[in-house]
Parts: structure tokens; C-alpha cells; sequence
């Protein structure tokens, strides 16, 4: 059995393929090859660059897509969807809840000198996304090194037109804004398609040998700031509270200055209107005057009097006014 089975091999091992079997797995491979080549996968924060022959053709969104084979179409994939950034003065060895930062100096990136001729110890972030993928990739050569050159160039002359003391203290914020923008000007003129996302200052300390001076420095410019809050907010409440108070004054004195003129006025129309009775009728009103005056006079009087022509007085024998009014009012 086992020379049966040599032999057979002997022959098989003997004999040439006929040329359209070798012609068939030739072309079952190279099919097999293109199909491989003409399928590509765009992640979903990626956008697909398709060069044809070296020229660019067209943009694809994330899925599977199809090319060319053969070399004929060249994909680039750029992570449009991601913010990236570059680290100037320190670097991220473990990102997360709790960043771990590699512990070596970098000195080189991050000492800067001021306008005031003082030095600073500045670490700080850029942060970036890829907005105009055909730009980035053939536009300028190397980007990733033209945004750090660009962003080290910015700051260095920022820092270096601002005073020490505005770059460790009150005016990070405003510096880092304008760094953002000076930087995507330039990116923006150099056709980067890159925008700018922020600019962030990491830590900013001064040299070793003047930290701890610079930090009550820092300490007595909080204090003031928080001083100067404190005195805004008593003002914001004494203030209103007293120009309260004052308009109620002068509403009170308005009310009161409008009640006497209406007073006076009615006093006087009611004089006018007397005098003109009188003019009429002078006995009567003369009479009618008598009465009303002694009836709001007699109520307050506790003893009566009549004093007739010879000068005698006597008091009244009848009608105890004074005296039935108090029991009853007991």
C-alpha cells in the first residue's frame, strides 16, 4: 500500500500544471489582493483624505468606504473630531481622574523672561482641532512642530511685553486670550486649517530662589482683591439703602408741603366766602360767627361765668354742663 501511494506521488511530482491553472491562481490572487485594497474603515472621529494619482479627490465621513485599488487611491486619516494639544514646560504621562505628570524639568520650554526684566517658570497647554484636513496634511510640512514654534514664539514675546507680576497674578486670563489669538492669526495666514480651541496656562511660578517672596506678593494681591470685594458689596447695600431713606423723606416733606398750600388755600377760600356773606348780610353773619365760636369755646370750659352790667358775677344755678358730662362720660 504505502509503494502504491509513493508512486502516485512519484508521478503527480513529475508532472508541469497546465499554464491556465497558473494563469487562474495568479488571477485569483491578484483579485483577491485588489479586493483586500479597495475597502477602508473611517473611525468615527476621523475624516478620510482621498488622493487619485496624487491629486486630491474628495473627503470621506466615518464608515466604510471604497477606493481604487492598485495604488490608484492614497487615504489619509485625520482625527478631525479630537481636540489635541501640545505641552510647553511639562508632559502628561497618564491622563484621567488623577493626571501623572513626567517628573523631569523642562526648563528649556519654560523659563521666560518678563518685561520687567524678571524671570518666570511658565508651563502652559495648547489646545487644537483640525478643522480643514487637506490643509493640514499639504499645506505646511510638519504641522504638529509649526504649532509649537508658533505657540513658543507667541508667548515668549507676550510674557516679555507684560510685567511680572501680571503674568503670575490678575492678568493669566487676559494673556492666555490674546496668545490664542495672535497664534491662530498666524496659523489662520499660513492656511494651517487649524483653529484654536484655548490657551491655557498650566502653573506659573517664579524661579526657585524667589518663590516664596512671590508668593506673598501673591497672597497680598489676593487680599486686596478680596478686601475691594467686600467693600463694593457694603456699598452695594448701604447705597440703595440710603437713597431709600432719602426718598422717602422727600416724599414725606412733598405730602406734607401739598396738604398745608391745600389747607391754606381751602382757609382762604372759606375767608373770602365769609367776607363775602358778611358784605351781604353783616348782622347775621356777625351773629351766626358769635355761636359758632362760643360752641367750640363753651365745651372746653369747666366753670361758666355771667357778668352782667354793674360788673357782679355769679356762677350759672342751672344746667350743671360740666359735671353731667364727666358722669356720663364716667
Amino acid at each position: 500500500m504505502e509503494e502504491k501511494v509513493v508512486e502516485m506521488f512519484n508521478r503527480v511530482k513529475g508532472q508541469k500544471p497546465p499554464t491556465n491553472m497558473i494563469v487562474g491562481g495568479l488571477a485569483l490572487l491578484v483579485a483577491l489582493w485588489a479586493a483586500s485594497t479597495c475597502f477602508y474603515k473611517v473611525g468615527t472621529e476621523e475624516t478620510g483624505v482621498v488622493l487619485r494619482l496624487g491629486k486630491f479627490s474628495k473627503m470621506t465621513e466615518p464608515g466604510l468606504q471604497f477606493k481604487l485599488p492598485f495604488g490608484i487611491d492614497q487615504v489619509y486619516l485625520v482625527k478631525t473630531g479630537r481636540v489635541l494639544r501640545e505641552e510647553f514646560g511639562f508632559r502628561t504621562q497618564e491622563p484621567g481622574v488623577r493626571t501623572t505628570y513626567s517628573p523631569r524639568r523642562m526648563e528649556e520650554e519654560s523659563l521666560t523672561l518678563t518685561g520687567d526684566l524678571n524671570v518666570t517658570d511658565v508651563e502652559w497647554m495648547v489646545q487644537y482641532q483640525i478643522n480643514d484636513p487637506y490643509r493640514y496634511l499639504f499645506k505646511v510640512n510638519n504641522p504638529e512642530t509649526t504649532i509649537r514654534d508658533i505657540s513658543e514664539a507667541v508667548v515668549r514675546r507676550v510674557v516679555g511685553n507684560s510685567n511680572v507680576s501680571d503674568v503670575l497674578t490678575v492678568r493669566r486670563a487676559a494673556l492666555a486670550l490674546q496668545i490664542q489669538s495672535e497664534v491662530q492669526e498666524i496659523l489662520n495666514s499660513y492656511e494651517m486649517g487649524v483653529r484654536i480651541v484655548t490657551v491655557r496656562f498650566q502653573d506659573v511660578n517664579p524661579p526657585g530662589p524667589v518663590r516664596d517672596a512671590f508668593n506673598e506678593v501673591n497672597e497680598a494681591e489676593q487680599q486686596k482683591e478680596s478686601m475691594i470685594l467686600q467693600a463694593r458689596a457694603q456699598y452695594n447695600q448701604e447705597v440703595p439703602k440710603a437713597r431709600g431713606v432719602a426718598r422717602s423723606r422727600i416724599l414725606e416733606a412733598e405730602g406734607y408741603a401739598v396738604e398745608r398750600v391745600n389747607r391754606a388755600q381751602g382757609e382762604a377760600t372759606r375767608f373770602v366766602a365769609l367776607l363775602n356773606e358778611y358784605r351781604t348780610a353783616p348782622e347775621v353773619t356777625r351773629q351766626r360767627l358769635y355761636l359758632e365760636t362760643m360752641e367750640s369755646i363753651l365745651p372746653k370750659l369747666e366753670e361758666i361765668y355771667v357778668i352782667d352790667g354793674n360788673g357782679a358775677t355769679s356762677p350759672l344755678p342751672l344746667l350743671p354742663l360740666s359735671q353731667a358730662r364727666q358722669g356720663g362720660a364716667r
